[in-house]
């Protein structure tokens, strides 16, 4: 492990000021998710399925509008891509604490559908800024800053949320977020670099860049080449268009988004079931204690993965994340279920990291705004998927039942995914 390089990366001046950058503009959304469930449980009287339900649907407008974004990113730049984002987020999140549940609904759509996208601004921008083998260091160190951010917005959400203001706290977050929007349109951090701009010949140099992966080499250089000479060739007509538009969809890459999924919905099951076990049980005040335990295991493991010389693949480190949630559930009080969160927090950044690091080889560098966009379409997919399904288990058996049922589903589909992988390779080699 080298943990100089944590050292040099944020001596650059232009990736310091990035990580602080979206850092801040994460601060406002990363109480949001506490203060919607919460608003739908206390103040509307609803259940933690409805809440569930109302994150999934928020989740399944981020997963439409996500590639969508990061399109317009590529193609029209980052201030005028994130005009509707900075507008919207004022307007939805200032009308939604003062709806009915079923109006809410839709309301959460649109505010997911044009949500501001630091998700993946800042991961591109990283991919430009830092490249070959700083780049898995910098996407740990955005994990981390992340953990961070959830350290401090879940419990302040609670507090406010307990408090009996929901309703000034969901219009605090959206004109927050809408600040932090005019701010990165202010600073323009880079997604694309010069190079590209000036030459499009190193589409082969990128491909090559693609082609290293250490989990299936053999397998992953075939169709990394494959992207390259779709996106020289510049195919005509409708069907060579879409070919050419999501060549770079490769099952290498479906792979990366499968985790992607599997990480969002632990992690959404987790974290509404960390909600409901506190608030079922007198101590709703309590949960930032727990959310700081599983995100500082985090911070920690990120640190750790970060200075690794070597990678690692990230479905396993789904299957020990998820695994690892299971016992979450026998959790009996607030100290229990934080120190109960500390051994599958600690893998949660590096899942991340590992499958951005992976979709960021695998895909050249002019799709890679387009690729995270999808990359994080995944990853609220498996949110949209986590939420509901933890809070059915916990409105019928209890807060335990959300813990285990998304650590259940993440494991299985982790022996699937290993199934797969070792019959294709087998196939390979014969």
């Amino acid at each position: 492990m080298n943990f100089a390089l944590y050292r040099e990366l944020l001596a650059v001046r232009p990736i310091r000021r990035l990580l602080l950058v979206g850092m801040v503009a994460r601060v406002p959304h990363s109480a949001a998710g506490v203060l919607l469930t919460l608003h739908i449980v206390l103040t509307l009287d609803q259940g933690y399925a409805a809440a569930g339900a109302a994150a999934a649907v928020m989740t399944i407008g981020i997963a439409v509008g996500a590639p969508w974004r990061g399109r317009r990113v590529d193609t029209v730049g980052l201030r005028t891509a994130l005009i509707p984002s900075v507008i919207s987020e004022t307007v939805i999140w200032s009308i939604v604490p003062h709806v009915s549940y079923q109006w809410l609904l839709p309301l959460v759509f649109v505010g997911g559908l044009l949500t501001l996208p630091i998700f993946s601004v800042v991961r591109q921008s990283l991919g430009v800024l830092a490249d070959g083998d700083q780049r898995r260091t910098a996407f740990a160190l955005d994990a981390i800053t992340t953990e961070m951010v959830f350290m401090i917005g879940p419990a302040a959400g609670a507090i406010v949320a307990t408090s009996g203001f929901t309703v000034l706290g969901l219009t605090v977050v959206g004109v927050s977020t809408s600040l932090a929007g005019l701010f990165l349109m202010w600073f323009n951090p880079p997604t694309r670099s010069a190079a590209q701009t000036v030459e499009c010949g190193d589409d082969e140099r990128h491909a090559a860049e693609a082609a290293v992966v250490t989990a299936a080499p053999a397998h992953l250089q075939e169709p990394a080449a494959e992207l390259a000479h779709a996106e020289a060739r510049g195919r005509p007509g409708l069907r060579g268009k879409m070919a050419h538009n999501f060549a770079w969809f490769t099952a290498a890459v479906a792979a990366v988004f499968a985790v992607a999924a599997g990480a969002g919905m632990v992690l959404s099951g987790t974290d509404v079931g960390i909600v409901a076990a506190l608030e079922l049980g007198g101590h709703q005040r309590e949960i930032g204690i727990v959310f700081v335990f599983w995100c500082a295991a985090s911070v920690v493991g990120g640190l750790v993965y970060g200075a690794m010389h070597r990678p690692v693949s990230p479905i396993v480190l789904l299957l020990g994340m998820a695994a690892l949630t299971i016992p979450m559930g026998f959790a009996h009080d607030t100290w229990t279920l934080a120190f109960a969160s500390l051994l599958p927090g600690l893998l949660c950044a590096p899942v991340l990291s590992s499958a951005s690091e992976k979709v960021a080889d695998l895909v050249a560098e002019e799709r890679r705004g387009e690729a995270m966009g999808w990359y994080g379409s995944a990853l609220t997919a498996g949110v949209a998927l986590g939420a509901p399904l933890a809070g059915v288990f916990i409105d019928s058996t209890g807060p335990s039942g959300g813990f285990v049922s998304v650590g259940v589903a993440g494991v299985a589909l982790c022996f699937a995914g290993l199934v797969l992988q070792e019959r294709r390779r087998r196939r390979v080699s014969a």
